[in-house]
C-alpha cells in the first residue's frame, strides 16, 4: 500500500488503539486524531488515504467535521457511531460520509469495510504486488525490482510510482498526484512533483528522455502506460 495513513478520529484512546492494532496487524498504516481539531492538522502534515470517524467528539461533532471536510477534500470516510438511528446514518451520508458503521462493530468488518472502501476510491488492490514491464513492486515488503535487482527510492518516489502504476490509462492531474503524495496543505510547492517523476525516469525507464510508462500529457499532467 502506498505509504500514507488511515486517520480514525475517535476520542476514546483505547478502542482506537484496539482498531490501530488489529489495522496494523493486517498491514494498513494508521494514526489516531482525539479530536477534530487534531484530524485537520493530521491532513494538513501527511497523505490521508481514509477516515474513520466518531461522531461524538470533544468540540466539533463528526456531522461538522464532515461538512468543514468536504470544502477541502473528498478523502473517502467511514462513519463509526453509537448512534444507531436511521436519521443519524442518513445525515452522515448526506453530509459526505462514505460508509456508516454502528457500536458495537466487529474489527474483521471494519477492515473489510477499509479494503473494499480503498478498491472503490482509487482502485488498487490493497497490497497486492504491481506489475509492468520487467518492474515489480512489492507493497507487502516496499520495495522496487526492476530485472530482478533493487532499486533504491525515496519514500516519495515510491507512493508516486505505486499510485501511477495504480492508475494505469488514467490522466492523471498534477494537482490530484501533488495532493495525493505530498497531502493537502504541504508546505512543498507543486514543482517537487516534475523533478520525482524525473527522477523516477531516471530510475525504471530504459531511455528516459523518450519514457514508455510515465508519459507527459500536456496541460494536464501524466498518463501511466504498463
Amino acid at each position: 500500500m502506498l505509504q500514507s495513513e488511515i486517520l480514525i478520529v475517535e476520542d476514546d484512546r483505547d478502542l482506537a488503539e484496539i482498531a490501530i492494532d488489529y489495522m496494523e496487524q493486517k498491514g494498513l498504516e494508521c494514526l489516531r486524531a482525539g479530536s477534530a481539531e487534531d484530524a485537520f492538522d493530521a491532513l494538513y502534515q501527511q497523505p490521508i488515504r481514509l477516515i474513520i470517524l466518531d461522531i461524538n467528539l470533544p468540540g466539533m461533532n463528526g456531522f461538522q467535521f464532515i461538512e468543514k471536510l468536504r470544502k477541502e477534500t473528498q478523502v473517502p470516510v467511514i462513519f463509526i457511531s453509537a448512534r444507531t438511528s436511521d436519521t443519524d446514518k442518513v445525515k452522515g451520508l448526506m453530509l459526505g460520509g462514505d460508509d456508516y458503521l454502528s457500536k458495537p462493530y466487529s474489527l474483521a468488518e471494519l477492515h473489510s469495510r477499509v479494503l473494499a472502501l480503498l478498491r472503490r476510491t482509487y482502485g488498487y488492490s490493497v497490497l497486492q504486488p504491481l506489475c509492468f514491464s520487467d518492474i515489480i513492486i512489492d507493497q507487502k515488503s516496499q520495495t522496487v525490482k526492476k530485472a530482478g535487482r533493487p532499486l533504491e527510492l525515496t519514500s516519495k518516489m515510491y507512493e508516486l510510482l505505486v499510485y501511477l502504476a495504480a492508475h494505469p490509462e488514467e490522466i492523471l492531474t498534477k494537482e490530484r498526484l501533488f495532493t495525493e503524495i505530498w497531502g493537502y496543505g504541504s508546505e512543498s510547492t507543486p514543482s517537487v512533483l516534475a523533478v520525482h517523476i524525473r527522477w523516477l525516469r531516471e530510475k525504471i525507464e530504459k531511455n528516459p528522455s523518450n519514457p514508455k510508462h510515465i508519459l507527459t500529457v500536456y496541460g494536464k499532467g501524466y498518463r501511466f502506460e504498463e
